[in-house]
């Protein structure tokens, strides 16, 4: 048999021995970057339950989190975009009124494109969207829920030119904006009027069909082409839109009331999740946590030891008995 050298099996042992260090070294470089320990199992033994725990409630903290910010910036764009709808709606029906009284139809004129720029503006506000989720398409988040203002426009005139009389036109729009089977549900609004997401306010918001329908009903009223039931043979029907415009805004307060409610709670509800995160945080740190200046320690030591190991290794592979007797 075969025996094998002094030389080698101390070479074998130191090769081991080798391998070992460097995967302390790579265990411990870890530890030190990360300031836990590497193997949780073989540090904690029977505490690793009460670990993973924490680490469970640290996880679902975070995805809390996450929920609660995506909620808090869709509430923010959704809040500013109604804020616009507000700012752009009030006033013009005053204008409007202030016109009629004088009998300025050149001020009349200029109101009406007021109220068409208003609606141009709040249409392109209630087609904001976040990521690839139409805001206030309610559940037909994929869906553009506006078109162009100038269909509507269209249409609201083809209305006007064909009523009789102011009261006709009057029982027309409130069909139109109102019923189901009217015009803004079947041809202009193309999102869901159901919103599974409780924050969500959709385009056909009572109030914010009432400020559209007010403002459409403004925009036709420029006397150079208006149709002949809005001016000609009662004002009142532009009186009557200019007072939904105003009841729409201030139905629309109340609404971005609710939201700014919701806001708070979002507010208040990351408050608390950051106490909660520090309690969780400092369990599972006392758990899990390694001295990073203590492992940088060990790192140089466990080093050093690599070091020497290589060197011994080398001397060994060169010895024999001619190196030993010189």
């Amino acid at each position: 048999m075969r025996i094998p050298p002094p030389n080698s099996l101390i070479s074998a042992q130191f090769t081991q021995n080798i391998a070992d260090l460097r995967q302390s070294i790579a265990r411990t470089a870890e530890e030190a970057t990360t300031g836990r320990y590497s193997d949780l199992t073989a540090h904690l033994s029977g505490r690793i339950g009460s670990a993973m725990l924490s680490q469970k409630a640290v996880d679902a903290i975070s995805f809390e989190r996450e929920q609660l910010s995506q909620r808090e910036v869709r509430l923010d764009i959704t809040q500013s975009n109604l804020a616009l709808l507000h700012e752009r709606s009030v006033g013009v029906g005053v204008s409007m009124r202030i016109a009629l009284g004088s009998g300025d139809l050149v001020a009349q004129g200029l109101a009406a494109r007021d109220a068409k720029a208003a609606l141009g503006n709040i249409f392109g506000a209630l087609n904001v969207r976040y990521g690839e989720r139409y805001l206030f398409a309610g559940d037909a988040t994929a869906t553009l829920p506006l078109p162009n203002p100038s269909d509507l426009l269209s249409q609201l005139r083809t209305i006007a030119d064909g009523a009789a009389t102011p009261a006709d036109f009057a029982s027309a729009i409130d069909t139109y904006f109102n019923d189901p089977a009217g015009g803004w549900q079947q041809s202009i609004y193309r999102g869901a009027d159901t919103a599974s997401d409780p924050d969500a306010i959709t385009a056909s918001n009572p109030a914010i069909i009432e400020i559209i329908s007010g403002l459409a009903v403004l925009a036709l009223a420029d006397p150079i082409n208006s149709p002949p039931v809005l001016l000609s043979l009662n004002p009142d029907v532009v009186d009557a839109a200019a007072d939904r415009v105003s009841s729409g805004t201030v139905t629309l307060t109340n609404v971005r009331s609710e939201l700014g409610v919701k806001q708070e709670q979002i507010r208040a509800d990351q408050k608390l999740l950051d106490i909660e995160e520090t309690i969780v945080t400092t369990a599972f740190n006392s758990l899990t946590a390694r001295d990073q200046f203590e492992a940088a320690s060990a790192l140089k030591i466990l080093e050093s030891n690599l070091e020497a190991s290589y060197l011994l290794t080398s001397r060994l592979a060169s010895l024999s008995l001619l190196n030993f007797m010189r």
